[in-house]
């Protein structure tokens, strides 16, 4: 038997901010274009440079550098799509992206987790990901799905595993950030294909999307690129983030730090574009800061939360959706520094208008699984949630009638709309629950026992059984291949 996934719960924002104005993000346009059409971008994949060749752009095949005017550039981008929907095997769960609600993801792609039954800390494992993904499937807060951490049982062909425990665990849409190279895209994209059931479905409601990390600064990864011609000729939503580092692989400014990430994402986009006109692509800016005493990436120095939102303020500019970072902590374990870290930076990337956003559930900069996390996470999400969705000032809300029958030095208990609304009240089910002895369970505590009964309880509607095993047939495929070209 199966049970229900709940119905999502998206941010749906009743107000918005602006952290630049229009002549700021007119500025920095023009500075991205700049380094495009004067520094330009290293790309070292050969089937990406004819591509950007044989539509005028110029290319020098010696060092791999792209260079491309600004009307090149803004006639590209004119051709991608502002809004699409990123599909769902259930389609009660697809998500679309027209920026009137924010949805977001777990984190991706670990490499560590605590054993949640020794508490030990391993190396993750295939098995790893199925039960996250049935965790997210069953909350709300999570509106798709990365692999949480990777198989590293499965070297071969991990990516691939990762989506066949993804499919496999949940009904939600699934983005990938590992499947690169031109051999895994187009298996990855045969496995969407019978997930979907069909091109035509495929194509309307992609079950799938692509996360490619540039490299930085200013310069294209091949097999991420070509990973990404793949998906973008099969119709499946590819996006591209930059994690360019202030002071290291960027300038030591915040405004530099955009411009150096921009141009990469930018860059691959008009690519995707060239090559498949109307494609759907979003853009994603996910810098650090270096920490000066250490050199190490810092996901969420003081001033890096503010880089998430104001780069979803350049992709809306750019004409298309984003994906934005939110919950990405350096905190080493739960606690204070990690609810810090998050809820800054979704509550910003929600005011700005972000329509997707991923990092819930990994500890150490994206490294460390701690399965209750994404229970924490998923706490400070519906806090965010209710907090931007406006206020209810009806006559009902104001309760004029109610607060003049009580009176002075009253009491409101006793009346029915206290009842009525009282249970409309929404209350955290990790915090402030009684304990046996008095006081109130460490919420730490508290979401470890709520991630053991949804892996005890829920179990998403599977996959039909030709589906699975036509999956086994492709991963069975995939390794042979790639095993051959090694």
């Amino acid at each position: 038997m199966f049970s229900e996934t709940p119905p999502l719960q998206p941010i749906k924002p009743g107000y918005h901010v602006n952290i630049l104005d229009d002549g700021q993000l007119g500025t920095l346009k023009e500075a991205t274009l700049e380094i495009l059409e004067q520094t330009g971008v290293h790309c070292p994949s050969e089937k990406a440079l004819g591509i950007y060749a044989e539509h005028g752009a110029k290319v020098d095949l010696t060092s791999q550098i792209v260079r491309m005017t600004p009307e090149f550039v803004l006639e590209a981008m004119s051709h991608a799509p502002r809004t699409y929907t990123m599909g769902a095997r259930s389609a009660t769960h697809d998500l679309k992206l027209d920026g009137t609600a924010l949805y977001c993801a777990t984190d991706g792609c670990g490499v560590e987790t605590i054993d949640f039954k020794t508490r030990q800390r391993r190396n993750s494992v295939k098995d790893d990901i199925a039960d996250m993904a049935r965790v997210a499937d069953y909350l709300s807060s999570i509106g798709f799905y990365w692999p949480i951490v990777s198989a590293q049982d499965y070297p071969t062909v991990a990516p691939l595993h990762e989506l066949d425990a993804a499919f496999n665990n949940t009904v939600k849409h699934v983005q990938t950030e590992t499947v690169m190279g031109e051999k895994p895209g187009r298996y990855a994209v045969e496995m969407a294909r019978v997930v979907a059931g069909s091109d035509v479905i495929m194509r309307q409601r992609p079950p799938l999307s692509l996360l490619v990390c540039c490299i930085a600064p200013l310069a294209q990864d091949k097999d991420g690129i070509e990973s990404a011609l793949a998906f973008a000729a099969a119709g499946l939503p590819v996006g591209f983030m930059s994690m360019a580092n202030t002071g290291s692989t960027a300038p030591a400014t915040i405004a530099g730090t955009l411009v150096v990430g921009d141009a990469e994402i930018v860059s691959a986009m008009v690519l995707i574009q060239l090559a498949c006109p109307g494609a759907p692509v979003f853009h994603s800016l996910m810098p650090g800061i270096m920490q000066p005493h250490t050199g190490a990436y810092l996901a969420t120095a003081w001033e890096g939360t503010l880089l998430y939102a104001v780069g979803a303020e350049l992709a809306h500019n750019w004409g298309v959706p984003t994906l934005a970072g939110v919950f990405a902590t350096d905190a080493q374990v739960p606690g204070w520094q990690s609810g810090g870290d998050a809820a800054s930076s979704l509550l910003l990337t929600a005011l700005v208008g972000a329509e997707t956003g991923s990092g819930l559930g990994l500890l150490e900069s994206c490294t460390l699984l701690y399965p209750e996390e994404i229970l924490l996470d998923s706490d400070i999400y519906h806090r965010v949630r209710i907090e931007v969705s406006g206020l209810d000032t009806s006559p009902e809300a104001l309760a004029l009638e109610v607060i003049k029958e009580v009176g002075p030095r009253g009491h409101f208990l006793r009346q029915k709309h206290t009842r009525t609304h009282m249970r409309k009240l929404r209350f955290s089910d990790l915090t402030c629950q009684p304990s046996a002895g008095g006081g109130y369970r460490d919420p730490v505590e508290v979401a470890r026992e709520k991630v053991s009964w949804i892996l005890e309880k829920h179990h998403p509607q599977p996959l039909e059984t030709a589906q699975q095993t036509e999956l086994a047939h492709i991963l069975s495929a995939a390794e042979k291949e790639i095993d051959q070209c090694r």
